[in-house]
């Protein structure tokens, strides 16, 4: 396997102009919504409003204003997280979610079944079918131009370079030297996804965040579906061994009723 590729996005120097969202529709020639016709969201500048089969980048626009001059604006833009640990390949039952030499995570449009477990897997939300090809579908991190030598669409397009791509071991250690200057200058930053120890073992596409990971619309403790598995089962168990109780219960009864109407219904023993 070649070396782990991924993406670093800088959060604090994202300006909103939704170049990444733009490329990659282009590169991947993705399908507008509706045609193109579409109502506005009304939140913020954010008209994509999620990941999905159709939008695999999502430039996020958090407006924090106490007052008309007395707030700031956070914009991050989002992408599939290419996790270490990835619950989508965990249940799809077909093969077709794969593992690539970059340690990215692509779904196989010409294997996928449409059957959705990859959809209800993801603790991001980035999975959703593409009306046109009724699969499953979303960020590839751009497979076809990496075997070609090229980097993503999203990150080539980047004006300010919010969105850095290359080998996550050079990422990390870029990310954490952008993360002390921010601190030494008194802002409140941190990584999102980059410790290998952490969540889902870490994102090949993580973040620097200067709030909390909610407010980005990330989980805090994402997990893989396999961790409900112990519990699952200790519950499965459970229910098993009422119901059979149930059962046996059940049984006894209906045992005994039948011997009572036996009994009422016989003839008195003969006293000769």
């Amino acid at each position: 396997m070649s070396e782990a590729m991924g993406f670093f996005t800088d959060t604090t120097v994202c300006i909103g102009c939704k170049a990444c969202e733009v490329a990659c529709k282009e590169w991947n020639q993705l399908p507008a919504e509706n045609g193109g016709v579409r109502e506005l969201s009304g939140d913020s500048y954010d008209n994509t409003r999620r990941l999905d089969g159709i939008h695999w980048r999502h430039v996020r626009f958090i407006e924090q204003f106490k007052g008309p001059y007395d707030g700031r604006w956070l914009m991050m833009s989002d992408v599939c997280k290419h996790c270490v640990q990835a619950g989508c390949l965990e249940v799809c039952p077909t093969g077709a979610i794969i593992r690539t030499e970059f340690d990215t995570v692509v779904i196989q449009s010409d294997v996928c079944n449409g059957c959705r477990a990859c959809i209800a897997a993801c603790p991001f939300g980035v999975i959703d079918v593409n009306p046109v090809s009724g699969t499953a579908q979303k960020c590839t991190l751009c497979y076809d131009r990496l075997k070609v030598g090229l980097e993503p669409a999203c990150a080539k397009a980047c004006p300010t370079d919010s969105i850095q791509f290359g080998a996550i071991t050079e990422l990390r250690t870029r990310a954490q030297r952008r993360v002390d200057q921010l601190r030494s200058q008194g802002v409140k930053a941190d990584l999102y996804g980059a410790e290998p120890q952490g969540p889902l073992g870490g994102l090949n596409s993580f973040y620097l965040l200067v709030d909390e990971p909610e407010v980005y619309g990330l989980p805090r403790h994402p997990q893989l579906p396999s961790r409900n598995l112990g519990r699952s089962a200790s519950l499965s168990v459970a229910s098993a061994a009422v119901l059979g109780l149930l059962a046996v219960v059940g049984l006894r009864k209906r045992r005994m009723d039948e011997q009572s109407g036996g009994g009422a219904g016989a003839p008195p023993p003969s006293l000769s």
